[in-house]
C-alpha cells in the first residue's frame, strides 16, 4: 500500500520553481532517503508534505487520502510526524520536562487548564517509558541545552515518535553529528518498527545507503534518479550533480 504519494507537485516562490512537477511514491514500511545538492528542494518538499507550505499545484496523499489542503495538525492526527534540520526543543527545560510537554501537546488535555493528578502520572509514566526505550533516561534531569548535539537529535526523534506516527519525516537527522553520535542516531532508526514508514533527508551518502531501501535524488526540484544503492552509485548524472564528478 502507498503510505505517501506526492503527485505532480509544483512549489513556486515568485519566479523561482523550488519544486517542478515532482512525483514520489513511498510504500508502507519503506525507508526512503532523499538526497541532493544544496538548493535541490529537499526541505521544501518536506515543508509541502507536512503542510507548512502549500503547493502551487499538485496533490499530496497519505494512505490514499488527499491531504493537499489539510493543515499541519490534521496531518499529524492522521499519523504524520516530522523533525527539523535545526532542533526544535525547549533548551531551558529538563529532558523529562521537554518530553512530558511534547507528549501533552499531542493530547486533548492540552486544552484543559485543570487536571486530575492521575493525568500527570500518566504523562510522566509515558515520558519515562520513551526515555528508557531510546536511551536518554540517565539524562532526564539534564537541561536540554546542556545535551550534546547528538543527544538533542535523539530527543527530537523521541518526541516525534511519541505520537506513534505512521509516517515519519526526518530532516537531516545526522547533520553536524560526530561519528559516535551518528552511530547512535542510526541505531535508533534501525530499531524503528517496520510499521512506521520513514522518509529522511540525508547529506551523508554512507548513512543514506546504509539506512534506505530506496534512494531518491533531487536536482532543481525534480527527481533526477531513483533506486537502490547500485542504481545511484552507477548513475553518471548523479555523480556529476551530487558527488561532483564529471
Amino acid at each position: 500500500m502507498d503510505a505517501l504519494k506526492v503527485n505532480n507537485v509544483d512549489k513556486n516562490f515568485g519566479g523561482i520553481k523550488a519544486l517542478h512537477k515532482l512525483s514520489l511514491t513511498v510504500q508502507e514500511g519503506e525507508r526512503r532517503a532523499i538526497i541532493g545538492p544544496n538548493g535541490a528542494g529537499k526541505t521544501t518538499l518536506f515543508n509541502v508534505i507536512s503542510g507548512m507550505l502549500k503547493p502551487s499545484s499538485g496533490q499530496i496523499f497519505l494512505f490514499g487520502q488527499d491531504i493537499t489542503h489539510y493543515p499541519t495538525h490534521l496531518r499529524a492526527a492522521l499519523g504524520l510526524a516530522r523533525t527539523f534540520q535545526i532542533t526544535n526543543l525547549f533548551g531551558n527545560l529538563s529532558v523529562l520536562e521537554d518530553t512530558i510537554l511534547g507528549i501533552q501537546g499531542l493530547l486533548r488535555m492540552k486544552y484543559v487548564f485543570y487536571r486530575r493528578t492521575y493525568s500527570f502520572k500518566t504523562l510522566i509514566s509515558h515520558a519515562g517509558f520513551l526515555l528508557r526505550e531510546w536511551g536518554l533516561w540517565e539524562k532526564r534531569e539534564f537541561l536540554v541545552r546542556n545535551l550534546s548535539h547528538g543527544e538533542q537529535r535523539q530527543l527530537e526523534i523521541i518526541l516525534a515518535l511519541a505520537s506513534q506516527p505512521k509516517v515519519l519525516l526526518l530532516d537531516e537527522p545526522t547533520q553536524g553529528l560526530s561519528m559516535a553520535e551518528t552511530t547512535l542516531v542510526i541505531s535508533m532508526m534501525e530499531r524503528l518498527d517496520r510499521s512506521t514508514t520513514v522518509l529522511f533527508i540525508e547529506h551523508d551518502m554512507d548513512v543514506a545507503f546504509k539506512m534506505a531501501d530506496t534512494i531518491s535524488v533531487l536536482h532543481y526540484g525534480q527527481i533526477l534518479s531513483e533506486g537502490k544503492e547500485s542504481d545511484i552509485r552507477g548513475n553518471p548524472k548523479v555523480a556529476e550533480v551530487y558527488l561532483g564528478h564529471t
